[in-house]
């Protein structure tokens, strides 16, 4: 395990719109506003979205289970926001999407098309030194912190 101590910084209240890209404006919202290590808290519902919702056998790298929902979902889900080796913000995102007696639970990652209205909550994390970076026995960016960074 690594640890880093750090203390919350601005804090931002966040409403997305019927229509908007989720992920696309977390992203855009973060690059204006200078986030480079955040938490986020999103509650609402969306129109459509991608998820993996695990690995299809627990090997290393992974590969992905992607599901695909085109229905509206009520969904939670709670993230980070790293910066990347460029300065880039990235959004690692995972919830719930459920409808009826039928639940998604994984990793947002694409076409997550707001229904009606999400709430959010974004905590900058200050004194946090981290960045995302591939790894390469993985295959797909983690988390670094700190004294491990290059």
């Amino acid at each position: 395990m690594k640890v880093q101590e750090g203390r919350i910084g601005r804090t931002f209240f966040v409403t997305f719109e019927n229509g908007e890209d989720l992920l696309g404006e977390t992203i855009d919202l973060a690059r204006k506003k200078g986030i480079h290590t955040a938490l986020v808290i999103l509650l609402g519902a969306m129109r459509t979205g991608g998820m993996v919702v695990g690995p299809r056998e627990c090997t290393v790298p992974p590969v992905g289970m992607e599901r695909n929902f085109n229905d509206g979902r009520e969904i939670l889900a709670i993230g980070t926001i790293v910066s990347d080796e460029n300065g880039e913000p990235t959004l690692h995102l995972h919830g719930a999407a459920g409808r009826g007696e039928h639940s998604l639970t994984g990793c947002l990652r694409k076409d997550c098309e707001v229904y009606l209205i999400i709430e959010g909550v974004i905590m900058e994390m200050e004194g946090i030194k981290a960045r995302r970076l591939m790894d390469p026995v993985l295959q797909l960016k983690t988390l670094v912190l700190g004294k491990d960074l290059a």
